[in-house]
């Protein structure tokens, strides 16, 4: 029993360290994969931009109210999750509740291609008042 009171050897000790440098290492590398969200709405010459961080939990993420008829929503999956991607949605806020009117998925990684993000220039429009949303989303710069 007194071996093992002994101090561990040094190259044991230095390699318990490195295992964990790279374990926290390991851990900490989903959350670099998963920048965040910037997407600029244009409705009605309004011009916002909404930003979105990964989650693990896109039920809670709630839609913002873009003038008095669109709802717009944008979740970014958690790479660790299956099937995980960007997902934009745009609902009408009817008075008997949302009505989808558009939805994309973007499956990750996403990259940005050019002037309009990864999603490209989108156009939405409102089935009641003829009106118009246009939007573009991009990968945060970090």
């Amino acid at each position: 029993m007194k071996a093992m009171s002994r101090p561990c050897p040094g190259r044991f000790r230095i390699a318990l360290c490195c295992l964990a440098a790279l374990a926290a290492a390991l851990t900490a590398a989903p959350a670099a994969a998963a920048p965040g969200v910037s997407c600029h709405v244009d409705y009605g010459g309004e011009r916002r931009v909404i930003r979105a961080a990964a989650t693990q939990d896109p039920y809670r993420m709630a839609p913002v109210a873009i003038g008095s008829y669109f709802l717009f929503r944008v979740v970014v999956e958690h790479p660790s999750r299956p099937l995980a991607g960007v997902k934009v949605t745009t609902y009408a806020d009817a008075e008997g509740g949302p009505v989808l009117l558009h939805i994309a998925h973007h499956p990750q990684p996403v990259r940005n291609r050019g002037r309009f993000g990864f999603t490209g220039e989108q156009f939405v429009y409102e089935p009641v008042r003829d009106g118009e949303l246009v939007y573009w989303c991009a990968v945060d710069s970090r």
